[in-house]
């Protein structure tokens, strides 16, 4: 089974967030951890109108905070959110990965390491390549990885690199997003 979701996004992120998770039920079983790159601009706004629009959870990630099911967590403003081997959550000042902090590809590379194949990944619409060797990182440990089609995203260029950096198996529209995240939140899966 799977056991948490990764999201990653940029340009035109928030708009496809507000079409994914209102969609997400409100017994949906997984965490679901967002970068969205909004530079050093407060989450507070945004948060509040998708607690609104959500039946899940929607609030920023605490350094030390436990990582738990029916929550939609996004990194903060110019930090890193990583998840620790405890499935908890920490923040880093480090150094801009991709220009960015919070960096994609550090949460979703820290989430592999925590979660290994119990991961789905999902990179949506973005105008850099961040998130696309994470992704890659994801599909090594047997997570299961999905990318936005590039030709129904907002900005197609975090789409692209992740298709072809880490050949995700699974590559939809934006409005077919939803009801695979819960036909695999609800799916037993097998290891091989």
């Amino acid at each position: 089974m799977y056991k948490a979701i990764v999201v990653g996004t940029s340009y035109g992120g928030l708009e496809a967030l507000k079409l994914i998770l209102p969609q997400l039920p409100e017994d949906f079983p997984l965490p679901v951890i967002v970068v969205l790159h909004i530079g050093e601009h407060k989450n507070d706004t945004f948060i509040r109108l998708l607690n609104e629009l959500c039946t899940l959870q929607v609030k920023e990630a605490e350094s030390k905070e436990p990582v738990l099911p029916g929550h939609i967590y996004f990194a903060p403003p110019n930090y890193h959110l990583l998840v620790e081997d405890d499935r908890t959550f920490s923040l880093s000042t480090d150094e801009k990965l991709n220009y960015s902090r919070p960096s994609i590809d550090i949460l979703f590379e820290s989430a592999a390491w925590a979660y290994q194949h119990e991961l789905i990944g999902l990179i949506l619409t973005g105008a850099n390549s961040d998130g696309a060797e994470g992704l890659k990182t994801i599909k090594s440990f047997g997570g299961k990885t999905i990318v936005q089609d590039p030709c129904h995203a907002i900005a197609p260029i975090m789409p692209r690199f992740a298709l072809k950096i880490a050949q995700p198996e699974i590559r939809l529209s934006l409005e077919a997003i939803p009801a695979k995240l819960v036909e695999l939140a609800s799916s037993k899966k097998t290891v091989e």
